[in-house]
This record gives C-alpha cells, structure tokens and sequence, in this order.
C-alpha cells in the first residue's frame, strides 16, 4: 500500500498537465489577442477605441458605433507569423542532459478572423454585431525535442460573438454604448511524460531496466471546450472637434473547460501498474475539467486631428491578468486533482500611432507599442515564453470607391530577450528564445 501511495502522489503532482489546460504563456501580453482590426493595427491599435471609420469598435469602444452614419460591414483577417526557437539546455533528474534537439520553429502561422457591422437609426440609437477572436496560440515542437516534458503542442481558440448598442447623449459630443458577449473557447494542448522519472522515484521499481529518466516516455493530451459570458461597456467624449476621448471596459469571462485527458502509456510501464490494485487505473484516458477565467481589459484611447489630413492617436490599455491565480485540473479517473500557480501580475498596453491623408484615395499610417507581460520567469514554460514585447507597425486605407474601401497592415513584434527557467518532475529546462512574430494584415469595408 506505500508504494501504492507513493505512485498515485507522484502522478498528478509530478506529470499532471494543468500547465495545459491553463493555457498559460501564449500570445502577446499572455495569451491575448488584439488582432481584429487591420485599420487600427497599421497604427499599432492607436486610438482604436474611437476610431469612427472602423466598425471593430464593436468590441473595442461600443460608444464610437453612435460615431457612424447608415450601415457599415467589415470583413477583417491577420495572418500571425510567429517563430520561436529554443537556445538553452535541460536536464533530467539524475542531472544528465536531456536528450532531443531544439524542437525547431515551435511557431506556425496562423489566421485570425474578425467580421462587424453596425447600422445607426435616425433616432441616435446605433446597433452592431462583431465575431472575434481576443484569445488563442497555435505553437507545436518536433517529437522527442529535449524540452518534450514541458510543451509539445497547444492549440487553444477562443472566439467571441459581441452585440451591442449605442446611443448619442449629446450629437458628435457624447456618447455611450454597452453590449454582450457570447464566447466559446477550445482547448488541445499536449506534452510527453517522463514515466522512467516516475518508476525511478520508487524504491520498489527502481531495479527495473526502464526506470530510468528519459528510458521510458509516454505521451499526454488534454482537449476541453466551454462556452461564457461577459460584457463590455464604453464611452466617447468629444470636448471639441478635432478631439475624441474614449474609454471602454471588457468584463472577465468564466469558463469550465469539460473535455478528455488521453494517456499513451508504454507497455512495459502499464504491465507494472497493472501489477497492484491500486496503481492499475492511473494513467487511463477519461474525463478532465478545469476552470478557466479570461481577464478583463480597461482601455482610454485619444485621438486629435491637427489639420484634416494629419492625425494622431495613443491609447493605453491594463489587462487583469490577476484573475489568473492557479488552475486546478480534476480528472475523471483515480489521478488526483493537479495545481498549476500562476499569480500573474495586471500587465499595461502603450501605443502611440499617426496617420496620413495623402491624397483623396489613399491614407497612410503607422504606430509604436510597448506591451508588458503579466507572467513570472518561476511559471514560465515554453509553451509560448512570453515577454515584455515591442511593436512596429505601418498600414495603409485605399478609397476604391464612395462606398468601398481596402486596408492592409503590418506589424513586427520583437520580444525582449524571452527565456525560461523551470523545473518539473526532476526535468529542468533554462535558456533563451529566438522569438519573433510578422502580423499581415487585409481588410475590406462597405458602407450603404
């Protein structure tokens, strides 16, 4: 019964994967997205909350839709380029290298949609509808990379439908709006298991010629999904023509991740826990849930008109990533629940972008941001090692006709000096990243 004991501590504490379901250092800032406007991502997502030529501010300043005149559609997409490469080394538990390569570009590319309208009525009222994505990542490392028991792959999508509605308190002076959010969220994300560290840590198991660290490795994946609900709510203030003041609001959103946890379990290691009674239903697929809670975001933006044809915008925006304090995994079968802590710290969003009206079809445009990581280099994993980021971003508006319009952006975002250092069961894994992620960028737009 001690060695049952024994093995059953070690299987969730030691290669449980509430890393994985946590979904923890993904894409900028996190793991948030801002990628739904290609307009305000020419300028760095500068004022993008007041920005009444782009009907993104759906979701990101519903105030700004009282801003619009007749109905306005927007099909928007970002392709996301992200790279990153692993320089550092790793360890097992007996101190020996671990074996396995740099796992190549764990990057992929990877689109993001985004869709709004908006229609105004002659009464002040305006309405708008947007599908979007503030969430997500898509990394995958080689097979057998030397970092395999910390990330393999993570997929994690998460899309939110928002309808809303605005209205003029005061025409072209004030204005407020509110709306609701419908989002759903996917997780798939997997990682190997060091089961040889496992049968090692076991005195009774330790003389069998597979429990070694690194001799016997299986494999795990966790899927989940969940739908939530949140709101978001804004204003836009305009003391004087040539300037426009918003500030907007975006509630946490809860989910409880329902989905499955699928083991691969060498033979020989699953005719030894098949041996006792007590050890022989760990490491069996079944049922996995977790609770999962996007954070909130509190975003002012500013934009001034100098002439009509030059104008420049800043926002800041703070991100509640202290809602993210540990994720706790409870699997279905006997394997206890695993802790995952987090206790990441509220991160800050500066950008500062200007834009150009070079003649009546085309207007230019490009910005500057600085975006803060809320995670700690003890929690840090290389699902995607997150950093203090730097943007740069240009982005051009064609005028094809009265009614039409085209856009495009890019941007880069340089990571600054990206790195892990982290330890679990007895592997331990440190070294910076060669990270860096390219944002292209179309848009179309019609009004009628």
């Amino acid at each position: 019964m001690q060695h049952a004991s024994r093995f059953t501590q070690l299987t969730a504490l030691a290669f449980g994967i509430a890393g994985a379901l946590a979904v923890g250092q993904v894409n900028a800032s996190g793991f948030q997205l801002k990628e739904n406007s290609v307009k305000a991502m020419g300028a760095a997502f500068a004022g993008a909350g007041v920005n009444d030529t782009d009907s993104s501010v759906v979701a990101n300043n519903p105030a700004t839709m009282a801003r619009f005149q007749g109905t306005t559609i927007q099909a928007d997409v970002t392709a996301i380029d992200l790279s990153y490469e692993f320089n550092g080394t790793g360890t097992d538990a007996l101190g020996r290298p671990l074996t396995g390569g740099n796992g190549g570009d764990a990057g992929d590319i990877a689109a993001v949609p985004a869709l709004s309208v908006i229609h105004k009525l002659d009464n002040g009222l305006a309405f708008g509808a947007m599908i979007s994505a503030p969430f997500g990542l898509k990394t995958e490392y080689d097979d057998n990379w030397q970092g395999r028991y910390f990330a393999h792959t993570s997929d994690v999508e998460i899309v939110d439908l928002t309808l809303a509605a605005a209205l003029d308190i005061i025409p072209d002076r004030l204005s407020v709006g509110a709306g609701l959010i419908y989002s759903r969220a996917d997780v798939t994300l997997s990682k190997s298991v060091d089961f040889g560290s496992l049968l090692f840590a076991n005195p009774a198991t330790r003389p069998l010629p597979f429990a070694r660290p690194q001799a016997a490795d299986g494999f795990a994946e966790i899927q989940g999904d969940d739908t939530g609900f949140g709101w978001t709510v804004g204003a836009n203030f305009s003391p004087v023509d040539a300037l426009d003041i918003g500030v907007s609001y975006r509630s946490e959103i809860d989910y409880d991740l329902s989905g499955t946890a699928d083991w691969t379990v060498p033979s020989n290691v699953a005719a030894v826990f098949g041996v006792n009674p007590a050890t022989s239903a760990l490491f069996k697929d079944g049922a996995a849930t977790a609770k999962l809670t996007t954070p909130s975001v509190l975003n002012v933006d500013v934009r001034y008109a100098f002439t009509d044809r030059f104008t420049m915008m800043a926002s800041w925006a703070r991100t509640g990533w202290e809602s993210l304090r540990e994720v706790r995994v409870d699997f279905g079968n006997p394997d206890p629940d695993s802790v995952e802590p987090f206790n990441w710290h509220d991160s800050d969003f500066s950008s500062l972008g200007a834009e150009y009206k070079l003649n009546e079809a085309w207007t230019l445009r490009g910005g500057l941001a600085y975006d803060e990581t809320p995670t700690h280099i003890e929690t840090r994993t290389p699902r995607l090692p997150d950093a203090n980021r730097f943007w740069y971003s240009i982005g051009a508006t064609w005028q094809a006709t009265e009614a039409m319009e085209v856009n495009f952006g890019y941007t880069r975002i340089e990571p600054d000096s990206p790195r892990v250092d982290i330890t679990s069961g007895g592997s331990h894994l440190v070294g910076p990243f060669d990270g860096h992620a390219n944002l292209y960028g179309v848009s179309a737009q019609y009004k009628f």
